[in-house]
């Protein structure tokens, strides 16, 4: 009941938000699976992109942080091939950041934020994560064939 009423209290947040960077929207009634789009940010290899995202949210939310995961191919060192995303404040302490009071906004904001700002230090794919830090360009120009293939 709890995570019922707190989802219809974010989602109303995010509907009357001015973002147009970041959208939801339910995929069944009870507000447990959720899609989301995030725009590319500009001046990255992701701009233009419209990247869709898939967030499954638990029972114990917001107590336990929500699964999300990248339904568009994305070339990132953060983010595999199965769309998973390593981002600290998804995973719960001590080794992760979530806490009850971040929400949805936040999080989308912050793989929006990863989008814009890679962490080749704590990679997902330690291969893109190399050439993110070796081959700079050579990596923005697979990024940019990615979003202008898959996210287009």
């Amino acid at each position: 009941m709890l995570q019922q009423a707190r989802m219809k209290r974010e989602l109303a947040k995010l509907a009357n938000a001015d973002s147009k960077d970041i959208c939801v929207f339910s995929k069944n009634d009870n507000l447990s699976v959720l899609e989301a789009q995030i725009l590319g940010p500009p001046n990255t290899p992701y701009e233009n992109g419209i990247f869709k995202l898939e967030i499954v949210i638990p029972e114990k939310y917001p107590f336990t942080p929500p699964s999300i995961k990248f339904l568009t191919k994305v070339y990132h060192p953060n983010i595999d091939d199965s769309g998973r995303i390593c981002l600290d404040l998804m995973k719960m302490p001590p080794t992760g950041g979530w806490k009850p009071n971040i929400g949805i906004e936040a999080l989308l904001i912050a793989i929006r934020m990863l989008l814009e700002n890679p962490n080749p230090d704590d990679p997902l794919m330690g291969n893109i994560a190399e050439e993110f830090k070796q081959y700079n360009m050579e990596f923005c120009s697979k990024a940019r064939e990615f979003t202008k293939k898959y996210a287009s």
